[in-house]
């Protein structure tokens, strides 16, 4: 099988609603914004999970055992490009909106969300804007940090969910 480039393939969605995160639907997915063509080329980071060791080990032990303990991410946020006139992400993603990011990969960006398409649901709150400093030769920027919460199935979020 054939590697998947990635470029051009993701999509980035922040959704107000989802009823059901492990199986979100096409219109549920619709009425959220659009974020893939604002943000930075890297602007998608700290998505990847943590997991945690619980030591199972005991006073009688000869080895250090260790089980998955709770999962986590840091530094998770996302960096936008500003825009000129009405800037809705910017207005929008402000300091304590609750909502669901929505990241969809290996499919064209353009390609509509369609049934059984995988994708992952993160239950998020947003953090402080921060502007990012100046730079020469770029565009101006603002990151938005991103707090997983525990979401409607109150696990976290589902990474391996499908469109419904």
């Amino acid at each position: 099988m054939p590697d998947i480039a990635g470029d051009g393939k993701i999509r980035v969605y922040w959704v107000t609603s989802i009823s059901n995160q492990n199986a979100p639907t096409t219109t549920e997915l619709n009425a959220g914004i659009d974020l893939t063509s604002t943000m930075t080329a890297d602007g998608l980071m700290g998505l990847q999970p943590e997991t945690a060791d619980v030591d199972t080990s005991s006073l009688a032990s000869t080895f250090n055992s260790v089980d998955n303990g709770r999962v986590s991410f840091s530094g998770t946020k996302l960096r936008i490009k500003k825009q000129s006139g009405t800037d809705t992400i910017f207005t929008t993603l402000v300091k304590d909106t609750a909502g669901f990011l929505v990241v969809r990969r290996s499919v064209a960006q353009a390609t509509a969300w369609t049934t059984a398409q995988g994708v992952e649901v993160y239950p998020a709150k947003c953090g402080e804007v921060a502007r990012v400093d100046f730079e020469p030769n770029t565009v101006e920027r603002y990151e938005i940090p991103i707090k997983i919460t525990a979401g409607t199935a109150g696990t976290g979020p589902s990474l391996r969910a499908a469109v419904a």
